[in-house]
């Protein structure tokens, strides 16, 4: 690559200070420098294109081509073309050397381009679609009256001695600001160089030469960095012919990726939400490349996604972020062969617990044998955030040694600091290191940085029990039911938590009067009415949201005094015991008292509507239940049945001392780098702590002693 091409990046960037200049917010920037970084490609590569036609004809044979002729020439290269520039030989740096007929010059310059150009520039927008919006960026250049001093200073970035690749890489490092200062990038990270560097360098030790074409795809190209960026190197190294696809839905990030791939030998670039309506649908890849956005919620198009008709999504993660939907949908672009890979920060490899819809995703990813490998990369590598980031290897053509099971490689320590940060990038992965872990990846095998596991390594049990609780001497309730019965009905004479006391369990109205009652001994049976209720609620069940419902809510046997009174005796819940008691009444004292084993005091309140035989009441019952209690235990995998049930039952009868059910067992995926890679810190030495604070004392010492003096 011709290095020089980076001097344009201080003269691209001196361009905003003309912007600030006129008072153009800062976050403003990126939309007032992409239309005319735009116009700088495509003049550049018309005019070599042209004069590249020029000297394959011959000057004198070209000078005898028809008008008509020349443009169906140039219209077949697939680069669009530009009638101000090729008829009248003037570039944008001729239009400035004249003030008086920059206008007229400029208006017909921009709007001699062919119609895609065009409507990619925005030259002619109305309030749909603008893409790169030219024409409001002119308009406002205008009004603050430095449209020609800035386009002047664009003027002055010759781009023509410079190929595809290496504009490219300028546009890389333009974009990486621009992505620094716009308030509309969140959730976008820009892929810096170095990274899209290391995934060439993955993908090239993956493939072969071939007379077949390289299909590669990016399903959130952006600009086109990263997708052009992995062609260019790839093609560096192998003499296969390669084809680009893309698709993104930012406008002006699609026109930018839209007029570069006019450029390249054979590209396919497409505008729209790559989750709502894959433009790709028929097509199948022998490459997918991706960093999709992190963390951005697919709230707003989530019906599209969730009845979505093509099959790729397997699983709907958090509608919080969507980057497993694109995982998913990468992985269906897969070709039979094919491999790809991903850029995802830490979310997808361990958010959401076993059965989510996270956890899941990963379960499928591993049980379809797709992913080969994940690399850590180091923190403060990208330019807008400081956190681990991953790449996922995905690979449908595993080799034998390969299959079943997945490298994790810890590459966080693998990088070069930079001299100079760039906004959050702190750090690179050189070419060195880029090298040593491909090597690493080739060789799969474990090193002091990279481990080989079978993939059943990251499944884990997640095994659901119920917990029958018992008191110090080891009995629950359920021991003193009959069978069959699940719990022991109270008929209460009085209920009280030492604050409140209830003595009527069915609340109704005689005479429009409130009514409370005791239950009978009989089913349907009322006996002793007590006196109207004296509320000031004006309707039963205004009373029974009011005060009952809130109040029975609030009981809580083992926190408060709660003592239920039978004819048969007293029952109330010992906490020192942890069990349920029952006092037999007495003359004299209660006794005797028995220990009904660890058990519940259910308080239940309901209001019941009037129906035929029965009036409008509230009912308030009282049940002792057996202590349930459901937990789970996360207990390592075994992809053998038989062993992963044995296993189960082995860490049952070992952790596990209260009797209790099995219930369902989810079996979920995580992948933690720090469970693998965790080396504990070294505990210091008792004589060097104690050494380090014998010195610390006689520092004291020292510094009282020249107090005194």
């Amino acid at each position: 690559m011709n290095n020089n091409i980076l001097q344009y990046e201080s003269k691209i960037w001196a361009t905003a200070d003309l912007l600030r200049g006129c008072g153009i917010k800062e976050s403003e920037w990126p939309s007032f420098m992409m239309p005319f970084f735009a116009l700088a490609m495509i003049e550049s590569r018309l005019v070599r294109m042209f004069d590249s036609l020029k000297a394959e004809i011959g000057e004198k044979a070209f000078a005898n081509i028809a008008k008509d002729d020349l443009y169906d020439m140039i219209k077949d290269q697939g680069q669009g073309y530009n009638i101000f520039i090729f008829e009248k030989g003037q570039s944008l740096t001729d239009i400035c050397k004249n003030d008086k007929s920059f206008d007229i010059d400029f208006d017909a310059y921009i709007k001699g381009f062919d119609g895609e150009t065009k409507d990619l520039l925005g030259v002619d927008a109305t309030d749909g679609e603008k893409f790169l919006d030219i024409k409001g960026v002119i308009n406002k250049l205008k009004a603050k009256k430095v449209l020609l001093g800035y386009t002047k200073l664009w003027a002055e970035i010759d781009l023509k001695p410079f190929n595809n690749s290496e504009i490219t890489t300028l546009e890389e490092h333009i974009k990486r600001k621009w992505a620094d200062i716009s308030a509309e990038t969140a959730g976008e990270q820009y892929t810096p160089d170095d990274v899209i560097a290391l995934i060439a360098e993955i993908i090239a030790s993956k493939i072969e030469e071939s007379d077949t074409l390289l299909k590669i795809y990016d399903c959130t190209c952006g600009g086109g960095n990263l997708l052009f960026g992995v062609e260019d190197r790839i093609n560096q190294k192998f003499k296969r012919l390669t084809q680009t696809f893309g698709q993104d839905w930012n406008d002006a990030l699609y026109a930018l990726a839209k007029i570069e791939s006019r450029f390249r030998p054979d590209s396919k670039i497409e505008h729209g939400n790559t989750l709502v309506e894959d433009k790709f649908y028929n097509d199948e890849f022998d490459v997918v490349i991706a960093n999709p956005p992190y963390g951005v919620s697919w709230k707003g198009y989530d019906k599209d996604i969730i009845n979505d008709k093509t099959g790729r999504f397997k699983f709907m993660p958090s509608i919080s972020d969507g980057q497993l939907l694109f995982m998913q949908h990468l992985i269906s672009k897969l070709d039979s062969v094919g491999m790809g890979v991903v850029v995802h920060n830490g979310s997808t490899l361990f958010s959401g617990d076993a059965g989510s819809s996270e956890s899941n995703i990963r379960k499928w990813m591993l049980d379809s044998d797709v992913v080969e490998a994940v690399i850590q990369l180091p923190t403060d590598e990208f330019f807008n955030t400081g956190i681990y980031t991953y790449l996922w290897v995905l690979n449908k053509n595993k080799q034998p040694h390969h299959k079943d099971k997945v490298m994790l490689i810890n590459a966080g320590d693998k990088f070069k600091p930079l001299k100079k940060s760039k906004g959050s990038k702190r750090k690179e992965v050189d070419e060195a290191n880029r090298l040593e872990i491909v090597a690493t990846l080739t060789a799969f095998q474990d090193t002091d940085y990279a481990k080989v596991f079978d993939k059943e390594f990251f499944y884990f049990n997640k095994q659901a029990i119920m917990l029958t609780n018992v008191d110090e001497h080891g009995n629950s309730f359920a021991a003193k039911l009959q069978i069959s019965k699940t719990s022991e009905k109270l008929t209460p004479l009085s209920l009280t938590n030492g604050e409140r006391e209830i003595t009527e369990f069915v609340i109704t109205s005689v005479d429009n009067s409130w009514v409370g009652m005791h239950v009978g001994e009989q089913k349907g049976e009322y006996a002793n009415p007590s006196t109207a209720l004296k509320t000031s609620p004006a309707s039963l069940a205004e009373y029974f949201e009011r005060d009952i419902k809130p109040f029975i809510a609030s009981l809580d046997y083992k926190e408060q005094p709660l003592v239920v009174t039978t004819r048969l005796g007293r029952y109330y819940f010992d906490n020192e015991q942890e069990t349920l008691i029952k006092e037999t009444q007495q003359a004299v004292r209660p006794e005797p008292v028995e220990g009904l084993g660890c058990g519940k005091i259910v308080v239940k309140s309901a209001f019941k509507k009037a129906g035929k035989t029965q009036v409008e009441r509230i009912e308030i019952s009282v049940d002792l239940t057996p202590d349930y209690q459901k937990d789970y235990e996360i207990i390592p995998f075994h992809k053998d049945e038989a062993a992963n049930r044995a296993a189960i039952e082995v860490f049952m009868a070992k952790y596990i001392s209260k009797p209790f059910a099995y219930l369902e067992n989810v079996v979920g995926v995580e992948i933690n780098f720090n469970k693998v890679f965790y080396k504990p810190e070294r505990l210091r030495e008792v004589g060097e702590i104690l050494d380090e604070i014998d010195a610390l004392d006689q520092q004291l010492k020292a510094l009282e002693a020249g107090l005194v003096l």
